[in-house]
């Protein structure tokens, strides 16, 4: 068909998708277009890559190394049909030699005979005749044979020719090849060394992990410290030491739902003392109430801790508490007490942190926190304990 000749006929570039290239042009366009995919200069020993020309420097440094694996082998496989081609020429030349060198030989015996003569019985006729017709014999073999041995010399001197090319191309190969091994020596130290130091690397880094692991965990115990640290100045801040105490709780409200949700049903108060080595205490109060007053009203508790100087205290502790919710307009406390039963475990000398804790369960009926009152403001209650000192 036409359109299959046609020099005008468009085409559209496989590169870079052009369209419209004449086809007599279409030729010098992929030469120089930059999208145009080509086989790898290395096709020849193996590379089965077609790259785009513009990224032919890309492929062929990032591929070298298989590059240089394809090229040995390639020259390997020369040599080796090098090898195995040179024993067999340089026999056949021998062997074509030595047939010229027989042929000469019975060229030379012939020409001998042709030249010497035969039989004195035959001079006569014979002889003439002999004369007459093998004169110009003599000139013409040996022209003959002259031209078969330039011939033969000539394939000679072509086999020589040729197995010195060949010796040539196998030192050039074997250079090539050592060239090659060199480098791959290189690489393979080249190699090895990266890999030490990748191994030195990954040690420091463990070591550095462990010191960093050890130091998180000397800064956890640090920072478990200074918390404890901390409660503990809290606690001697605000720890009194005549008996008295008034327990600041702010955040009622917050406090109060998180205790009918169950998250934090009680709190514990800062410890207080009835001396410096007196007796230690605290409060427990419950802004949902406790055992019978659960719902209904604020439970508040009085419990003995464990001191210092308990090895220097009377026990069973045996001093009257009074425990009060402040109005905060001074009118109308909200005041419960009571006298301890020294046959309870809650005021036997404390054997833990603790005892279990002794008083109110009814303290005050919730509804009189939930309308309007004076017991609240700010969102902060007070709760004060008074023990009292007497036979202290």
């Amino acid at each position: 068909a036409h359109d299959e000749i046609c020099p005008k006929y468009p085409m559209i570039c496989e590169g870079c998708a052009k369209k419209k290239i004449p086809r007599e042009k279409y030729v010098d366009h992929i030469k120089f277009c930059s999208k145009f995919k080509t086989p790898c200069r290395f096709h020849v020993v193996g590379c089965s890559t077609s790259v785009e020309k513009e990224k032919i420097h890309d492929h062929e440094r990032q591929c070298s190394y298989e590059h240089l694996n394809l090229l040995l082998h390639f020259i390997m496989g020369i040599k080796v049909s090098l090898e195995s081609l040179q024993p067999q020429t340089l026999e056949v030349a021998s062997q074509k030699l030595q047939v010229l060198h027989q042929s000469l030989r019975e060229l030379e015996l012939k020409m001998s005979q042709l030249s010497g003569g035969g039989p004195a019985s035959v001079q006569g006729a014979c002889a003439l005749t002999l004369a007459t017709s093998f004169t110009p014999l003599p000139s013409a073999v040996g022209a003959a044979l002259e031209l078969q041995l330039q011939s033969e010399k000539t394939k000679v001197a072509e086999l020589s020719r040729r197995c010195q090319e060949l010796e040539l191309k196998v030192n050039t190969f074997e250079n090539i090849v050592c060239v090659l091994n060199r480098e791959m020596e290189r690489s393979c130290t080249t190699m090895e060394a990266y890999n030490r130091q990748h191994r030195l690397d990954q040690d420091k880094i463990e070591l550095l992990n462990n010191k960093v692991r050890q130091l998180e965990r000397t800064v956890s115990l640090r920072d478990l410290s200074i918390v404890e640290m901390e409660g503990k100045i809290r606690e001697m801040s605000a720890a009194t030491y005549d008996g008295v105490f008034i327990w600041k709780i702010s955040d009622f409200t917050k406090k109060r739902q998180d205790a009918v949700a169950g998250r934090a049903p009680a709190m514990f108060s800062p410890a207080f003392y009835t001396s410096k080595y007196g007796y230690k205490m605290c409060l427990r109060i419950y802004l949902n109430g406790d055992g019978t007053g659960r719902g209904t009203h604020l439970s508040l508790f009085f419990v003995v801790m464990r001191g210092h100087s308990d090895a220097l205290l009377k026990w069973p502790f045996n001093q009257k508490v009074t425990l009060m919710l402040l109005d905060q307009n001074n009118r109308e406390h909200i005041i419960d007490a009571f006298r301890p039963d020294i046959s309870s475990s809650s005021f036997q000398r404390p054997v833990s942190d603790m005892n279990i804790a002794s008083g109110c369960p009814l303290f005050c009926p919730l509804s009189k926190l939930d309308s309007k009152n004076s017991y609240i403001r700010d969102d902060t209650i007070f709760i004060k304990a008074i023990v009292d000192l007497t036979g202290l």
